[in-house]
């Protein structure tokens, strides 16, 4: 099968040249093994029970016959046996050269005792997210989020995608064995994945046994609090609440730990900038899945549900516009984060490149009405950075999910159907 370019290949490229090792993490199902064979001269799938135990038998009689290989030498799913990653750093340090290994994993390791290096200095760190619009090819794009941070002023981009598009793209996922998948057999997938996460993914995790219904009723809690910064302790009440049972805070924290570092949720942080006012910033993460699909899953919604549920779209919508947001983060080296402050000014998302430049987005179904209060926001807070301290936004964004066009506003505001955006 033909390999389909993902956003991220470039900058793997890139760390290849520039140190000993990368690793790649991200949720199942991502495209991970793929991707690592694609930039590999030869590797190790972990994931086969044969080949673990006699890489583990190997690894403690001669190490270096495991690592041995045409480089990069890819590890797949690395995790399962820890003892792995000081090895191949050992490894790293004796050759003395760029682009030796590729590792990938779908967790964070249970055993970290026996990892004894940070591997600071000879590893590169990728996240390889669920497919963005653009990647899996639903969107052509036409709107370069890297053009516009190089300051051009000049967009037009038709958007062929319908709302209906959009919803039934949001309930499969950017999962890479669905793509082109406009079927909604194709909509079982995300359930199914939510099923092994709550039968088995979260306890396998660390080894801990794990109730499945308290984990399936976190997950449909955190997908009714998608884009907010609800406390830990309110999630708490709703919780017991829903279920009439007593659930530690302390628990609480630990299952989410868990869906975290599985790659199931992933909050995005505050961004703190420099303003003109000593307005206090809330610091709190803001609450979203790794995968739009997920938190439909976890509601035991389809396309039709968000259609009917314009509220629910909204945040189901935000999630993917925030999954898509990320990767392309990654590869302007940046990052996305939000804003919000004790007078309730939010900005859903604030893209942060490495130089200092920065990019302000709300996020938003569609409508004129919806788009002139985005507009707003977006225009108070620019007013508020302070510009002797920092520079000013390099564009101002409201992302929609619908729309014919992509088009600059006279006010210098760019609306942009999610289904025209590239990085």
């Amino acid at each position: 099968m033909k390999y389909k370019k993902r956003v991220i290949d470039d900058l793997l490229d890139d760390y290849l040249k520039a140190m000993g090792g990368v690793l790649i993490e991200g949720p199942k199902a991502s495209g991970k093994t793929t991707t690592g064979r694609h930039h590999s001269g030869s590797e190790l799938l972990l994931s086969s029970a044969a080949t673990r135990i006699e890489a583990k038998q190997l690894l403690a009689l001669e190490p270096r016959l495991l690592l041995s290989g045409t480089t990069p030498r890819l590890f797949d799913e690395w995790q399962v046996l820890p003892e792995l990653w000081d090895e191949v750093r050992t490894e790293i340090d004796a050759r003395g050269k760029f682009g030796q290994f590729i590792l990938t994993g779908s967790a964070v390791p249970a055993d970290r005792e026996n990892i004894f290096h940070s591997g600071t200095g000879r590893f590169a760190r990728l996240t390889l997210r669920s497919m963005t619009l653009w990647e899996s090819g639903d969107s052509p794009g036409g709107v370069s989020l890297r053009e516009l941070f190089d300051g051009t002023k000049d967009v037009a981009a038709l958007n062929s995608l319908s709302v209906e598009d959009v919803a039934f793209a949001a309930c499969r996922g950017g999962w890479p064995q669905l793509i082109s998948r406009t079927d909604d057999n194709a909509l079982e997938y995300a359930r199914q994945y939510v099923e092994a996460v709550v039968n088995n993914d979260v306890s396998r995790v660390d080894g801990v046994k794990r109730d499945p219904e308290r984990v399936r009723k976190i997950l449909r809690l955190y997908a009714r609090n998608l884009g907010s910064q609800t406390a830990t302790a309110s999630l708490l009440k709703d919780l017991a609440d829903e279920t009439n049972t007593s659930f530690a805070e302390s628990t609480l924290r630990i299952y989410l730990k868990a869906l975290r570092e599985i790659f199931v949720i992933e909050d995005m942080p505050a961004w703190k900038p420099n303003l003109r006012s000593r307005t206090a910033i809330r610091t709190a993460d803001t609450r979203y899945f790794s995968d739009p699909s997920v938190a439909a899953a976890a509601l035991d919604i389809g396309p039709r549900d968000l259609l009917r549920d314009p509220k629910t779209f909204g945040f189901v919508f935000e999630n993917l516009c925030v999954r898509d947001l990320r990767v392309y983060a990654d590869s302007l080296r940046g990052k996305a984060f939000h804003y919000r402050d004790k007078n309730g000014l939010e900005c859903d998302v604030v893209l942060h490149r490495r130089d200092g430049s920065y990019a302000l987005i709300e996020i938003k179904l569609g409508g004129q009405e919806a788009i002139e209060r985005a507009a707003a926001t977006l225009s108070k807070l620019a007013d508020k950075i302070d510009a002797g301290r920092m520079a000013a936004p390099s564009f101002l964004m409201v992302l929609t999910a619908v729309g014919r066009f992509a088009y600059r506003r006279p006010d210098g505001i760019f609306v942009v159907p999610i289904g025209c955006l590239q990085p």
